[in-house]
């Protein structure tokens, strides 16, 4: 590209990809904070990752409670309307899905699925826009959608996890859960010779159990990690065809639409799904 960076020197289309898929990190090294200097720190934060994970999720926080707040019994205004329909679709999934009664699903779900929509919409807007304007408040990075980071993708899957183990406890007893991951799928014989085999049984399941188990968390975060990234990849692409990009741009975000929508419905279902089994008594 004829575009220039940092010293003045001619930007690649390399350099143009690199620095768009770069966060604005900061981290700790030998003892002093520094920024974008975090190659293999463990403990390195994606600032623009938390920031704007954190400010959609209070955008939808505030959204919601605001129509809550004014909703009228009489004709609704296209905005409660609008969250009306979003309200009663996720609605209809969780009892479609979730076999049971727990006041946590359904808002948990609703929850879920606003909040990474408003994540992977962010992925719509030019990929030039925001980076340049916070390059003139001295800012080098910027990445402004956090499903394309893997930590925020496995940080939700692991609370959807921890919330796997907590209700598979609680409705199974702790023995009850243990017993999933070890008698199952092939039962250990109880009595006779067979007795000697039932460890290399029960370790067997365990093995197989213990790996659909952490499954869950990994395939929650990756696909939604995996679709927005490569999405987000092909702007990137587009955009290097400077002008000419517009008609590529927007057919692309036309399509994208869906794969954002998409994206956010499956993680919501696939969490809705995990929890139903993990709130059933096993048999």
């Amino acid at each position: 590209m004829a575009d220039t960076h940092g010293g003045g020197h001619a930007q690649t289309a390399q350099d143009y990809i690199s620095h768009h898929l770069q966060n604005l990190q900061v981290c700790r090294v030998d003892g002093e904070w520094v920024w974008n200097q975090c190659a293999g720190n463990f403990w390195t934060i994606n600032v623009d990752s938390m920031f704007f994970s954190i400010a959609l999720g209070s955008l939808f926080l505030w959204l919601f409670h605001s129509v809550a707040k004014k909703a009228t019994s009489g004709p609704p205004g296209k905005l409660q309307t609008a969250i009306e329909a979003i309200v009663g679709f996720v609605d209809t999934a969780v009892k479609d899905a979730f076999h049971g009664h727990n006041k946590l699903i359904a808002p948990l779900a609703l929850t879920i699925f606003v909040w990474v929509f408003l994540m992977n919409f962010m992925d719509l807007i030019p990929v030039d826009w925001l980076p340049w304007a916070a390059s003139l408040a001295g800012v080098d990075y910027l990445k402004i959608v956090p499903t394309t980071d893997v930590n925020v993708t496995f940080a939700m899957s692991l609370s959807v996890f921890f919330l796997i183990i907590y209700y598979s406890i609680k409705t199974k007893g702790f023995g009850g859960f243990i017993g999933e991951l070890t008698l199952h799928p092939l039962a250990p014989p109880t009595k006779g010779l067979g007795l000697i085999g039932a460890p290399f049984v029960i370790a067997f399941n365990l093995i197989l159990e213990s790996a659909s188990l952490l499954a869950k968390p990994l395939s929650l975060s990756l696909r939604l990690f995996g679709n927005m990234y490569a999405g987000e990849l092909i702007f990137i692409l587009i955009a290097l065809l400077g002008f000419y990009q517009l008609p590529l741009h927007f057919g692309w975000a036309v399509f994208h639409i869906l794969i954002v929508t998409l994206q956010a419905f499956i993680f919501m279902m696939l969490t809705i799904v995990y929890l139903s089994q993990a709130s059933q008594q096993s048999h």
